[in-house]
Order: C-alpha cells, then sequence, then structure tokens
C-alpha cells in the first residue's frame, strides 16, 4: 500500500514539475481550458497542466517597429517615398490574442497602408513643412482601429521623405531664387536708407551757415592721415562762389 501511495505521490509530483510556467515582469500570460480562454497569468511560477490546458505569453513592454519604405503620390500628383517608426505596447494581453491572429504582422499593414493614403491627403509642402501634424494624423487614424485588439499606439515618426532626383533638383533651385530675392530685398531697403539718410544730412548741412565748410575740413583732417600719394578733393560749389564774390569785391 504505501508503495502505491509513494507512486502516486511521485506521479504527482512530475505532473507538477512540467507543469511551471514561469511569466516575467513585463509579461502577461493568456490561459486557455480544453481550447477555449480560461484566465489571465499574472507575473511568477504558474501552473498550465498538459494536456488539457495551454497558454501564451504576451510582452508589455514599448515596442518600436520600422514601417516600410512605401511610395504614394502627393495630394498635388508628387511620387514620394516614405518610411516612419511606430511605437506601440499591448495594453490587453487577452484582446491581443483574442481579436486579431498576429497583431504585429497587422498593425505593420495597417500603419503602410495608413500612411499612403495619409501622405495622398497633403500636398508636398505640406508633407515637407509638416511633418509632425502627418505623423499624428497617422496615429489617430491607426490608434482607432488597434484599439480594438488591445493596442496603444503611443507614437508614430516620419522618419524620411525622399522625393525623385528631378524634384530634388527644381526645389533647390527654387530655394536658391528665393534665397537671391531676399539677398536683393535687403539690399535694396539698405540702398534706399542709405539715401534717405544722405538727403536728410545734406538737407541740415545746407540749412546751416558754415556746416558745409566744418564737414569739409573734417574730411581733408581724416584723408591727412591716410598714407596714400594722391588725393582727389572735390571743392564744395559755395567755396567756389565764395572766391568769386571776394574776387570781384577786389576789383
Amino acid at each position: 500500500m504505501s508503495f502505491i501511495l509513494t507512486g502516486v505521490v511521485l506521479i504527482a509530483g512530475a505532473i507538477i514539475l512540467v507543469s511551471i510556467r514561469q511569466i516575467n515582469q513585463y509579461e502577461r500570460g493568456v490561459k486557455f481550458m480544453f481550447g477555449k480562454y480560461h484566465s489571465m497569468m499574472d507575473p511568477g511560477w504558474r501552473l498550465v497542466f498538459p494536456i488539457i490546458q495551454s497558454y501564451q505569453k504576451v510582452d508589455l513592454r514599448t515596442k518600436a517597429a520600422d514601417v516600410p519604405d512605401q511610395n504614394a503620390i502627393t495630394k498635388d500628383n508628387v511620387p514620394v517615398n516614405v518610411n516612419a517608426v511606430i511605437y506601440y505596447k499591448v495594453n490587453a494581453a487577452d484582446k491581443a490574442i483574442l481579436e486579431i491572429e498576429d497583431y504585429q504582422y497587422a498593425i505593420m499593414q495597417y500603419a503602410q497602408t495608413t500612411m499612403r493614403n495619409v501622405v495622398g491627403e497633403v500636398t508636398l509642402d505640406e508633407l515637407l513643412a509638416s511633418r509632425e501634424r502627418v505623423a499624428t494624423r497617422i496615429e489617430e487614424l491607426v490608434e482607432i482601429v488597434t484599439t480594438a485588439w488591445g493596442i496603444d499606439v503611443s507614437s508614430v515618426e516620419l522618419k524620411d521623405v525622399r522625393l525623385p532626383g528631378n524634384m530634388e533638383r527644381t526645389i533647390a533651385k527654387q530655394a536658391e531664387a528665393e534665397r537671391e530675392k531676399r539677398a536683393v530685398i535687403i539690399t535694396s531697403e539698405g540702398e534706399l536708407a542709405a539715401s534717405q539718410n544722405m538727403a536728410q544730412a545734406a538737407q541740415t548741412l545746407s540749412a546751416v551757415p558754415g556746416a558745409l565748410h566744418l564737414r569739409t575740413l573734417q574730411a581733408i583732417n581724416d584723408l591727412s592721415s591716410d598714407d596714400s600719394n594722391t588725393v582727389i578733393f572735390t571743392i564744395p560749389l559755395e567755396t567756389l562762389q565764395a572766391f568769386t564774390g571776394f574776387l570781384k569785391g577786389k576789383q
């Protein structure tokens, strides 16, 4: 009798040993009994009896997945090549197993389709200037579907937007023309300001008697410190008029 009891204990112990499953802290287990959903398995050592029970682990950590390059057409009919990275995590392990066959594959496929559709809703200028807004729109549309799968999409980032070679050259020429335009405008504004200042200075000098003579003397003083051997100096008209009046008086 004791032999039978010992055998039963050994068999029970062996069954328990082979039934032990470890669930890590960052995981949850979905347990099935006779093929039907039974319960969730929290972190730690858990028993899953062979034949009658089974389970699947689900990683709850945030994952970063590259969305492959997608060829898309913008709203203004410009072909572009776009890729992105999507950050997501499972917040309901039971839904991730019961509602979708392969949630990782499904997220990638839906993200690719959504990215092409969203790019088609904006112009090239909007795509290049407002990447964050486009990425946010992609995130919102993807999350509408993945919520039912127990998946939370935390962020979508557009990594790269590539244009055809001829389009890149066209944009570079446009940017160069825009820079030249700004340079011409800035130069003309500077010349206008300088001419206005010179006109105001001329009015001030002509309004005050002797002011022009003082300015002339100052210019001569500045030239005296120059090492140049040749100095060309223009005599103001009013100085010549003063000499003419002096000569007439002598006559």
